[in-house]
């Protein structure tokens, strides 16, 4: 069974698709790819994908990472939850993890050309619309200074077609799915 939500938009909401993003740091860098196939072909993010059943998402996290860039990472947990409520297609839930540590050689698959960036110079522009209001809250969050105890934050986001046309970021939410839970055949 799908986890019903309540949105600003939408008091029974249900995702269709549920996935995952792991953002690398070190020192003050960051790991993001240029995807070459599938969602997102041509824009710039964090190794990510769709969470498939037996694992858990902070499984997800790590498998995609390793699948399109050839590095092992160890999140620290989940930063994020983004609930993309699109008006005229698929309905994406996504955990966004955060990892300092790695291992293994850097490496352009099929799927990425992944890349290192400088954290102030993040190219905003090639990304999703919504990448530039939650990814600098992420990236300030409490894990990354070492806090595991930092609530995730939680945000609503609302699109037509794939144009952003607002969002909300949520207050003490609780995340809607546990992140070390298999998935079951939900979807």
């Amino acid at each position: 069974m799908r986890p019903v939500i309540q949105t600003q938009w939408q008091s029974a909401w249900q995702p269709q698709l549920i996935g995952t993003l792991l953002f690398l740091v070190e020192s003050q860098r960051l790991l993001l790819i240029e995807k070459k196939t599938g969602h997102g072909q041509g824009k710039v993010n964090a190794p990510g994908g769709k969470w498939e059943l037996g694992e858990t998402l902070l499984q997800c996290a790590q498998r995609e990472m390793r699948e399109e860039t050839g590095i092992d990472a160890l999140p620290l947990g989940c930063a994020a939850e983004l609930r993309f409520v699109e008006r005229n297609g698929p309905q994406w839930l996504g955990y966004v993890f955060v990892a300092r540590e790695f291992s293994g050689a850097l490496t352009q698959t099929v799927e990425a050309k992944p890349f290192w960036c400088a954290i102030d110079a993040i190219p905003y522009q090639r990304m999703w619309a919504d990448d530039a209001i939650w990814l600098p809250q992420v990236l300030s969050h409490g894990l990354l200074s070492g806090d595991t105890t930092a609530s995730p934050l939680v945000f609503d986001l609302l699109f037509a077609a794939g144009e952003l046309l607002g969002h909300r970021q949520r207050r003490s939410a609780n995340l809607s799915l546990a992140i070390d839970t298999p998935r079951g055949d939900l979807l």
